[in-house]
């Protein structure tokens, strides 16, 4: 019997289903805080990379491991400081007596979902060695490149800039990030539940992970991403996303705008925003509602501005309210 090909609204239906199922899944153990989730779904949909900005002891390691579990993804992670060499993270090769050869040991990058936590605790170097992972999806050790198996998502965390012992992140590493998440306290609601789970009938100071159900495999999810690339987004509406990044290059108190990169990574979330909004085609509002963490890290504010206290989110705030939106 010949299978049915699926039309195209009950493929979208079940894209719409399946995502739902990972954020039910993953909300089982990352309690609260569910922008912060939604954002990295987003990217997650649209296969980019995360930078997650905020204070330890958010739940941000918690999240990954999670995300990883009811993907039934391979989960790595590194632990940036200060004396990290590249090889560290990438892989190197070691000298195997016994055959006279050397071997290549693969680092902790070759995975599905990389943790790189604190990336800014390690020298620019080091850095830089994810760079070439997040935008070329292979690795380079002693003159090989070896490719990585997809799917490959990279979460990196930082502390704030304000905090002791951070070096900024390069602009072009920046850059190769799809999003940035600002990860805040939780409510206290939320904090209430947290404890109650991790304290009831337990002596662990973590989550007991088996509560998340595994809902979709490696191949699954590829698909999904393939499915979220293929929603349907208007001349016009992707004329208002290059109009709000090109925007920033001119506006006053920017020292320096986002490039074309800005507006593809624009457009790119703003499908997986429709997505997660249950939708199959993309409106302004899912480009307004997805343009901050897309461009806040894209974007470097005067001094003045920085004097007087203004963040990157209050100027995309002030420039998203005069750049007009279609109206139909």
């Amino acid at each position: 019997m010949t299978e049915v090909p699926e039309l195209p609204a009950a493929a979208n239906a079940r894209l719409i289903e399946r995502v739902d199922a990972i954020r039910t899944a993953v909300g089982h153990a990352f309690i609260g805080q569910a922008d912060v989730l939604d954002q990295i779904l987003v990217a997650l949909l649209a296969g980019g990379h995360v930078l997650i900005e905020g204070v330890p002891g958010l739940g941000k390691t918690l999240l990954v491991r999670a995300l990883a579990q009811a993907l039934e993804l391979d989960y790595g992670r590194v632990q940036f400081t200060p004396d990290l060499m590249p090889s560290d993270v990438s892989g190197h090769a070691v000298y195997d007596p016994k055959s006279e050869s050397f071997k290549i040991r693969r680092g902790p990058v070759f995975t599905n979902l990389l943790l790189a936590d604190e990336i800014n605790r390690a020298p620019a170097k080091t850095q830089s060695a994810l760079l070439e992972v997040m935008q070329e999806g292979q690795v380079t050790i002693e003159g090989k490149a070896f490719t990585l198996a997809p799917p490959f998502m990279a979460l990196a965390t930082q502390n704030p800039l304000e905090q002791e012992g951070t070096y900024p992140l390069p602009e072009a590493q920046l850059d190769r990030f799809l999003l940035k998440v600002l990860i805040d306290y939780p409510q206290l609601d939320d904090e209430k539940r947290m404890v109650t789970a991790i304290t009831l009938g337990r002596a662990a100071s973590d989550f007991d992970l088996s509560q998340v159900p595994r809902v979709l495999g490696a191949g699954e999810l590829l698909a999904l991403q393939q499915a979220t690339a293929a929603i349907t987004v208007d001349d016009e509406v992707i004329d208002y996303a290059v109009r709000i990044v090109a925007a920033t290059r001119s506006w006053p108190g920017i020292a320096v705008g986002a490039g074309p990169r800005g507006s593809i990574a624009l457009v790119r979330a703003a499908r997986a925003q429709a997505v997660l909004a249950g939708r199959d085609f993309v409106t302004p509002d899912d480009v307004r509602d997805i343009a901050r963490p897309a461009l806040r890290h894209r974007i470097a504010l005067a001094p003045e501005l920085q004097i007087e206290g203004q963040g990157p989110d209050d100027v995309l705030g002030a420039l998203l309210a005069k750049v007009e939106a279609p109206r139909r």
